[in-house]
């Protein structure tokens, strides 16, 4: 790997697991792009807060769904910093219910965001990341436990995990990995919305390490598939604390 510092570009950066992912990277040595759709003041705060702690970072705004958007980022990674060696694709949306009451517009929406937009990050990372470099996409652990109102969202990570291993094999020669992290139930507001209290206590009653995640937890291996880790490649990490 290169001396110079790695360049790290994270969409869906500004909150959540993505921004978990941003700031570690940052701490970890890379200057950061903290890719947003909507939360233009917290992938700012995100910004201050890894340039606080002695990292460099830009905020850059992005809709993966959107193939001009995914390039425009790519662009401003590429002039602000002079390369890219690492892409953590954390953007995603979820809706859940049944499929007897599924809108079919929302499924076109979370399959544009989480399948179109992965697609779309694929295709600049498979064009643009430098040697050594590393891809990491988001998939779910709902993808094994299955459970009743995810079928859209798993569904549509079900495509992420399809995507993973043919792509790092299109990659072969080149020295860049790509993988997918499949969180378990994390302390985020994508998985406590809309969830009681006796219900969020269920969940973490099912997890055998006995609490929920949090998103360092998960940012921990999104840093070793984005650095250390060269011979994990083509696969879906479960992170779960053992739920499946």
């Amino acid at each position: 790997m290169s001396e110079k510092p790695r360049v790290a570009v994270v969409t869906g950066g500004s909150r959540g697991i993505g921004r978990a992912a941003a700031e570690r990277l940052a701490a970890d040595g890379q200057s950061v792009v903290v890719g947003y759709s909507a939360g233009e003041a917290e992938a700012k705060a995100a910004v201050t807060a890894i340039e606080e702690a002695g990292g460099t970072a830009v905020a850059a705004q992005v809709e993966v769904g959107d193939a001009d958007s995914v390039r425009a980022l790519f662009d401003t990674a590429q002039a602000r910093f002079g390369g890219i060696d690492v892409v953590v694709n954390a953007a995603g949306i979820m809706r859940l219910t049944p499929v007897a009451d599924l809108d079919l517009a929302e499924l076109e929406r979370v399959h544009r965001v989480n399948v179109y937009g992965a697609f779309a990050v694929s295709r600049e990372a498979a064009r643009r990341l430098r040697p050594g470099g590393a891809l990491i996409h988001f998939s779910t652990t709902v993808t094994r436990t299955l459970q009743p109102t995810y079928a859209a969202y798993a569904a549509s990570k079900a495509a992420v995990e399809a995507l993973v291993p043919v792509l790092a094999r299109e990659l072969a020669g080149r020295d860049i990995t790509v993988n997918a992290v499949a969180p378990g139930p994390t302390a985020t507001s994508m998985f406590l919305d809309g969830k009681s209290e006796e219900l969020v206590r269920q969940i973490t009653g099912r997890i055998p390490l006995g609490r929920l995640g949090e998103p360092a937890d998960i940012a921990e291996v999104v840093s070793a598939l984005a650095g250390p880790a060269r011979w994990i490649n083509g696969q879906t990490v479960m992170v779960n604390g053992g739920l499946a």
